[in-house]
This record gives structure tokens, sequence and C-alpha cells, in this order.
């Protein structure tokens, strides 16, 4: 049974080989690093959302996904590269922080907007690799690309695995509550965890014997023994090799940018 992350569908990432979307990530990191100038971080931020948009996962399904990422980048790459855009460059002040009184330059603007579409741009290809991938395809995936068997097959039983667990978890709540277990509304994030302890001992004692049994399965079958085949079989395309070709020339020309030093480095007003 497939998971219920694959929101991909009928896409035109949800046709391309599972690879393509291992891969895009890997080099949208070493590119998007790279770049300091914040008009070369603009256009990269909004191919990156282009590749995104044509996985056509629905906004409903990742809501939540988006507002943690949303979050998270706004404190880390938002007000820390604020911070952190003042103390490496200096500009003229244009104001300052409320409350912890950090002057703010155009320099520390530009250096954390870099950031913000940098962590965008690699959070923009990050999803496919999770929502628009076959649970089914990805171990094949990686070990097409030459992962060893062992991490492959533990890739694709996380995967697999991870549904099971939530179903654990809804079936305990039922549960729990049949016998008058309710969760008590509070803001205490100690008593939180503490009413939480009916849930988690059993979901996890059973997550554990459910991993053994699976281990001990693979065991008596002789898994790792030899050469392992796969029944799934998967082929670049022509658009396949198009996409990868098109985000690896844009790795190499930052690479070779970096490395020659025509890298253009901070830009600000």
């Amino acid at each position: 049974m497939e998971s219920v992350r694959y929101l991909a569908g009928d896409s035109f990432l949800g046709r391309r080989d599972p690879r393509v979307l291992i891969l895009v990530p890997a080099l949208t990191v070493v590119t998007v690093a790279l770049i300091q100038d914040l008009r070369l971080m603009a256009p990269a931020a909004a191919i990156a959302l282009g590749y995104y948009a044509s996985a056509r996962i629905p906004f409903a399904a990742v809501r939540a996904n988006w507002a943690f990422v949303a979050l998270f980048v706004v404190i880390l790459a938002g007000v820390n590269g604020l911070v952190a855009g003042t103390q490496q460059y200096h500009s003229s002040t244009m104001f300052a922080i409320p409350v912890i009184g950090v002057p703010v330059s155009s320099a520390a603007i530009a250096y954390a907007a870099t950031m913000l579409l940098r962590f965008l741009a690699i959070t923009a290809t990050g999803f496919p690799l999770a929502f628009a991938i076959r649970p089914g395809d990805l171990a094949v995936a990686f070990a097409r690309l030459g992962v060893p068997a062992r991490f492959a097959y533990a890739i694709d039983l996380t995967f697999r695995f991870v549904p099971t667990v939530s179903t654990s978890l809804h079936e305990t709540i039922a549960a729990q509550r049949l016998r008058g277990y309710e969760v008590a509304g509070t803001r205490n994030p100690v008593r939180r965890i503490r009413q939480l302890r009916p849930l988690i001992v059993p979901v996890t004692v059973g997550a554990f014997v459910d991993a053994e049994d699976v281990a001990d399965a693979l065991d008596l079958r002789g898994f790792g023994a030899q050469r392992r085949t796969w029944l799934r079989t998967i082929h670049f395309g022509a658009v396949d090799l198009a996409v990868i070709g098109a985000f690896a020339l844009a790795t190499i020309l930052a690479v070779v940018a970096t490395v020659s030093g025509t890298m253009p480095g901070l830009w600000y007003w």
C-alpha cells in the first residue's frame, strides 16, 4: 500500500524518473550555497519555485509543512541574517531593530534577503523529493544511483513504516478514549508531554516490536547474503536528462565562477 505522502499525481514531476527528484535538490543546494548576489539568487529561487509548481502538489495537503518552513526560515535566515549581515558588512545604517537595538543597514537587508531566497530555493526543490516520489520507487532510485542495497532498502522501509506508525497512533488514541482518556487543554509543554505518556509508550513499544519482526523476516530470507535485484525498473527519458542537465550546468557554472574568483559578492545599494 502506498503512503499518503505521494501527492504529485500525473503532474510533470510525477512522470519523471525518481532519480531526477533526488539529484535536483542536491544540485540546487550546491548551486545556491555558492551564490552571494541577490540579483542572481532571485532568478535561482524563481526557477526552484517553478520546478516545485510543476509537481502540482495541493497546497492544502502541505500547508502545515510550509508553515513550519516559513517560521524556520524567518527566524533563522531573516532575523539571524540581519544580525550577521550587520556584523560582516559595513554600510550606512537605515534603522535599528526595536528592543534589541541592532542597527540594520542596506547590506544586512540584502544579506538576509539572499539567505531567505536560498532557503526557499532549497525547500522548493526538496518538497517534491518527499511528496512526488512513489514510496515503492524510492529505494530503487537510490539503488540505481549506486547506493548500497542495505541503505536503499532501509530508506524504503522507513517510508513504509511511517504510515504504519501513524495508523498505530490513531488506533491507540481510539482505544485510550474508550477507556476514558482525554487530553486536557494546557499550554505547559511539560504537562502536555506527560499527558501523552499513555500514547507514547504503547506506540513506541509497538514500533520496536514491528521493526524487530521485519529484521527477523529479512534475516530468515537471507537478505544481504548476495547481490540484490529489484523488480521495479526505471529508465531516464530525454526530458529527465534535460532537467538534470540544466541544473547540473547551473551547478558547474557556479563552481567554476567561485573557483575562478568571478562569482559576484554580496550586492547592496
